[in-house]
């Protein structure tokens, strides 16, 4: 599993606005994705709210409204599982590749929590649901918690 060697991050979301941002595809794992993020943000005691688009490659702009419209965090879940056509490689770029750009433009950060996966195994391996491996939708929640805690030290910080 990719998930060896993992730090452990600790997190306050005291004050923090952070909007999670689910693709509706391969629901039982996506439902995984958000129960793993929605843990992470209520321990944290982060404000949060969840919407769903229809799919990844919508993870995107939907994230870009959120954040633009004072979103202190997004947490993008999406699941893409390849296919027989190039399409898995259409939008597992354009998400990926989109969602760096949101988090570029806007200086806020995006906790990555797309799973790009060859076999539906696969993302029920890493969904955090009973007898996964991994739970990649609180390991995407904690990374934007902790990336907004490090922009707003940043921020705050005087370089003399």
């Amino acid at each position: 599993m990719s998930g060896a060697g993992s730090p452990e991050i600790e997190i306050d979301g005291t004050g923090l606005d952070i909007v999670i941002v689910a693709g509706r595809w391969h629901d039982v794992i996506t439902d995984g994705l958000i129960a793993g993020a929605t843990r992470v943000l209520e321990a944290s005691g982060a404000r949060y709210s969840l919407v769903r688009v229809p799919g990844s490659f919508e993870l995107p702009v939907a994230c870009k409204v959120a954040l633009d419209n004072g979103a202190d965090a997004v947490v993008a879940l999406g699941v893409i599982i390849r296919g027989g056509t190039p399409h898995f490689e259409y939008v597992s770029a354009a998400a990926t590749d989109g969602l760096t750009r949101v988090a570029l433009d806007t200086g806020k950060p995006v906790g990555f929590g797309v799973l790009t996966l060859d076999d539906e195994q696969q993302g029920l391996d890493r969904a955090g649901l009973p007898g996964s491996k991994e739970d990649k939708g609180e390991e995407a929640a904690a990374a934007a918690i902790a990336t907004a805690q490090l922009l707003q030290k940043l921020r705050a910080y005087t370089f003399d």
